[in-house]
């Protein structure tokens, strides 16, 4: 058992002074703390005004990553007490700027990085993690971070970020997490000349180098945690997809860009559909943008299509991707696969406002990370051709959104049903209060972590995404609708997300994916394994 300076120096286990006098005794910490007992909500009281003494946002993202090293249990009560003020600082926007700046704000590093070369002792390097039971990794090799592109092994601000909100919103217990980063090297200029850039000095390797190295370490993962989880993350368009073909089927992990973010716009199209009073398969949508995340809107809005009872031909001709070449066609030189599936037949087209008034959608969906794309001409147009037009810019960080709520609030009349992958403030506009809807992945993917650990799932399935995002869009009120909110209040983002995760549990079970026996009441169960950040007795 620990004892003295060891306790307080364990995040997990330290109290700091909240320790009572009985524990000091016990535990040898008599002198090594200030003799005053702080009850946890002087604790709290303390941190936040810390926190307010912080003159930008980065310096409070460093602030609370710090704290989380010193005292993991008032870490994420804070959290889980302040989301939507401090949501924003662990992850998107600010998480942006971290990694940017990674190497020059780093303290203490966090997680797990797994270098190219430590070719052939990966299982070595995962040995060395001081867990012995992972379930959940969140790994990146850092090459499309956000909308920011190549941040190389900086890159793990966004696993260390990820992992956080799986534990203080979803409630999965963090001593089961870990962070990772594959170091590939990196194509950054800027940082292969900074002299304090932490990664691997190198160009990224690509091809069967870069497949091998990834295939090395997803079967490292199988051997040292064998009931672990991967979700891969911020994975470039062109190695995402075949990445998660590669393994879905022969491992438990998913992509959350590409079937969070689904899930996600899903729900948000779902709420969009009560508002105008019809259905999934009425709609046709723009996607602007034609990588993995449009991919996988598309993919799960046409499993949707297929439950309202279109075939998943019919379903497909309803969805459209345009991206910096124009609308894709059939004609479109160097289509993948999944792309191709959503070419169809039409003109050649450039630009935004033409394509709009060509395909006449109902919704177009940002995620391009094309700051502006929307513009007001675009707007005004999807406005003219919808009583209700849905407008989705979800491209992050805010500085590449593809419209405001502003923008898309002002430019339609008040009529546009609006959701944004960053936050935007409340607005009026016309005497009417408007609630820009945050379409986050934080809606869905702590959710779906939170049930694949309570049943230790063998598999996550696309099934299981468009059950979250079910869930998700179920839970928003009527009240929440009336102000153009599509999403349930961040405020209330925890009890959300365990909802969510007893309905993917609940699938998870009905469809004999869980290790774990299934019990008599499955909410009972969930609830009963969801962390609490207290510190108990």
């Amino acid at each position: 058992m620990m004892h003295g300076r060891d306790i307080l120096n364990n995040a997990r286990l330290n109290k700091g002074t909240a320790f009572n006098e009985q524990e000091r005794e016990s535990l040898g910490l008599i002198g090594l703390l200030p003799d005053g007992v702080t009850t946890p909500e002087h604790q709290l009281m303390r941190v936040k005004r810390q926190l307010q003494r912080c003159t930008t946002d980065l310096d409070k993202y460093v602030y609370l990553n710090e704290l989380a090293e010193i005292n993991e249990r008032l870490f994420y009560r804070l959290l889980r007490q302040e989301p939507a003020d401090l949501m924003p600082i662990v992850y998107t926007p600010t998480v942006g700027e971290a990694c940017q700046k990674f190497g020059h704000i780093l303290r203490r590093p966090r997680g797990l990085y797994v270098g190219l070369n430590r070719r052939g002792h990966i299982r070595r390097v995962l040995e060395n993690w001081p867990e012995e039971d992972v379930r959940f990794i969140v790994v990146t090799d850092g090459e499309r971070i956000l909308g920011l592109g190549d941040q190389g092994v900086c890159g793990m601000g966004i696993p260390i970020g990820k992992l956080a909100l799986y534990a203080a919103f979803g409630g999965v217990p963090p001593e089961y997490t870990l962070p990772v980063t594959l170091d590939v090297g990196t194509n950054n200029e800027d940082f292969l000349e900074d002299p304090l850039y932490p990664g691997l000095r190198q160009r990224r390797v690509t091809g069967e180098e870069y497949d091998s190295f990834v295939d090395e370490f997803v079967d490292a993962v199988q051997q040292v945690f064998p009931r672990c989880c991967i979700q891969f993350e911020d994975f470039t368009n062109k190695t995402a997809i075949p990445l998660l073909d590669r393994h879905r089927e022969r491992v438990c992990c998913f992509n959350d860009d590409i079937q969070g973010t689904a899930a996600v716009a899903v729900a948000g199209m779902m709420g969009a559909c009560r508002i105008r009073g019809d259905r999934l398969r009425d709609h046709r949508v723009l996607f602007y943008g034609a990588g993995s995340a449009a991919i996988g809107i598309a993919d799960l809005c046409c499993l949707q299509m297929t439950r309202e009872g279109l075939s998943i031909e019919e379903a497909r001709t309803r969805c459209f991707l345009m991206n910096s070449k124009g609308l894709v066609t059939p004609e479109t030189p160097g289509l993948s696969e999944h792309q191709a599936r959503y070419a169809h037949a039409n003109p050649p087209m450039k630009d935004l406002l033409e394509v709009v008034k060509a395909v006449q959608p109902s919704a177009i969906v940002g995620v391009s990370t094309v700051a502006g794309a929307f513009t007001p001409q675009v707007i005004a147009e999807m406005s003219r051709i919808n009583r209700r037009p849905v407008i989705f810019p979800y491209s992050n960080p805010t500085s590449k959104s593809e419209c405001t709520a502003k923008q898309a609030i002002e430019h339609s009349g008040g009529r546009a049903i609006f959701a944004s992958g960053s936050p935007f403030p409340p607005l009026h506009h016309g005497g009417k209060l408007f609630v820009p809807g945050q379409g986050n992945n934080v809606y869905i993917y702590p959710a779906v972590g939170m049930a694949v650990y309570a049943t230790q799932a063998t598999r996550v399935t696309d099934e299981m995404f468009l059950r979250a995002a079910e869930s998700l869009a179920a839970q928003v009120s009527d009240e929440d609708l009336a102000v153009g909110l599509i999403y349930p209040p961040v405020a209330e983002i925890h009890g959300t997300l365990v909802q969510e995760a007893i309905d993917v549990a609940t699938l998870i079970f009905d469809r004999g994916l869980a290790r774990a026996p299934r019990p008599a009441d499955v909410g009972a169960f969930v609830r009963a394994m969801v962390y609490e950040p207290s510190y108990g007795a």
